[in-house]
């Protein structure tokens, strides 16, 4: 088996032009086999840069071989080689690594980019921090950094349940991902109310109070008889209806 060169201290060398991050995306990779038959298997996409990526998938072509890889989600098609596959490197053992002719940003999809802006992000928030900013914006920064990872996560698990033609299930864990969001704010809002940054006077307060009592209100038809026709008609329900008196939206937290 081929071996990685290593350092003075016996540490391996990273020999990847780029990092590479965590993604599940389904594609199909094609090749001339030995005797010039076409070859189709199906493979998932586990770790990958704008060079290439780590491959698992079952029939695999040999090193050196050119295969057309197409990403289901997308239908965008690109050439690559083979530079690795099952115990021909250390590290590789379920499936093949391959390196894209042409380097790309958007072939392994959205998912990829997300991560590269969270990673971005977070040196951003180092720099931030190395010059003594307000420890109170740097929360702000951070939790907004972790808000993006765990949209980057939520998109790659709508993308891979509809891959699968389970619809119901997307929208299903779409609705508990704004159920936990809106938790999260909400204990970042009583922290707010308990360290006396929240008043009367608080711009938004309001609209907060009401839409509040309307989210109670349909919390509590769930444990009432008709509960699924209760719950149906308050999301049917006009924007402006959830507010009577300002028949306004309420503030962002940017406002």
């Amino acid at each position: 088996m081929a071996r990685r060169p290593t350092a003075a201290d016996g540490t391996k060398l990273e020999r990847r032009k780029e990092t590479r991050f965590p993604v599940t995306v389904p594609v199909e990779a094609s090749w001339r086999g030995e005797d010039g038959a076409l070859m189709k298997e199906e493979a998932v996409a586990r770790q990958v840069n704008v060079h290439g990526g780590l491959l698992e998938m079952a029939i695999y072509p040999d090193i050196g071989t050119r295969v057309m890889l197409t990403n289901f989600l997308s239908a965008e098609t690109m050439e690559a080689r083979v530079l690795a596959t099952p115990n021909s490197r250390e590290g590789v053992s379920q499936g093949i690594v391959v390196e894209l002719v042409t380097p790309s940003e958007t072939f392994w999809g959205v998912n990829l980019q997300m991560k590269k802006a969270g990673v971005e992000l977070q040196r951003l928030e180092k720099s931030l921090r190395s010059q003594g900013i307000d420890l109170r914006l740097l929360k702000e920064f951070r939790d907004a950094v972790d808000y993006m990872q765990a949209i980057a996560g939520s998109v790659q698990q709508a993308r891979e349940r509809q891959t699968a033609n389970d619809e119901e299930g997307v929208e299903s864990w779409l609705v508990g991902e704004r159920i936990r969001r809106t938790m999260n704010l909400c204990l970042e809002v009583i922290t707010d109310f308990d360290g006396g940054r929240i008043t009367k006077d608080t711009k938004g307060i309001g609209e907060l109070q009401e839409l509040l009592s309307q989210a109670s209100q349909r919390l509590r038809t769930l444990h009432a008889p008709g509960a699924s026709s209760h719950v149906a008609r308050s999301v049917e329900l006009d924007p402006q209806e959830a507010f009577p008196s300002s028949r306004r939206r309420p503030q962002s937290r940017e406002s």
